[in-house]
């Protein structure tokens, strides 16, 4: 192993342990101590590779975060196929079981959810980071999807104010599958997986619809 790959693998040993600490912890609860010990290197390797904590917390969002949503992103993509898509339903069965059933490991929506739950509590430069790369790109994208099904829409907020609304039962499902599981007393497995990605197709759906009919 040359030097360069043992310097690339420390950087990326203090990401992963950094990652995980900020999504347990949250930035402020989390020292560099903590990062060094877990991480197994010094503090002239932090420094070398980050400068700062703040950095590394932004970091972390830029070499993790984002990525796993892009990924996200692009299982969308592929899931509705080439060409115009066929009707509202498709788009949103295709989020709606893009972020509920995959591409993510658990492990990886773990941190995901947590670290921007985290975020949100307390909104940094990381937050404004991911809008402006990730959110706000996505969301214009599904935004011209729908608008193509919903022509007459186009310029009403009532179109963004109930993508807003798609997206947070599809988060709200993804994320808070403890509860769900116990108030349901279902297991998220497959079968389960199915009636909720039909239930939000099903209840957007008629939010949607609610749109079109303000536009006319």
């Amino acid at each position: 192993m040359t030097k360069n790959d043992t310097t690339a693998n420390t950087r990326e040993r203090i990401l992963d342990e950094a990652e995980v600490l900020f999504a347990r912890k949250g930035y402020r609860a989390v020292s560099i101590r903590e990062i060094i010990q877990e991480s197994h290197c010094n503090l002239a390797a932090v420094n070398y590779h980050f400068g700062q904590k703040k950095n590394l917390y932004q970091e972390v969002f830029r070499s993790r975060w984002i990525p796993r949503a892009k990924r996200v992103q692009e299982t969308f993509k592929k899931s509705l196929g080439s060409g115009s898509p066929s009707s509202p339903a498709a788009i949103v069965r295709a989020l709606t079981e893009t972020i509920i059933q995959g591409p993510l490991t658990e492990e990886e929506r773990h941190l995901h959810y947590q670290l921007m739950a985290r975020e949100q509590a307390e909104p940094s430069e990381a937050l404004e980071l991911i809008i402006r790369e990730v959110m706000q790109p996505f969301f214009s994208e599904i935004s011209g999807l729908l608008c193509q099904v919903f022509p007459e829409s186009r310029e009403d907020d009532a179109l963004l104010l109930s993508l807003l609304s798609m997206f947070s039962q599809i988060l709200y499902f993804s994320f808070a599958r403890a509860a769900v599981t116990r108030i349901t007393g279902r297991e998220y497995d497959r079968a389960f997986k199915a009636r909720l990605s039909d239930h939000i197709v099903m209840f957007s759906l008629h939010g949607l619809d609610a749109v079109k009919e303000e536009g006319k």
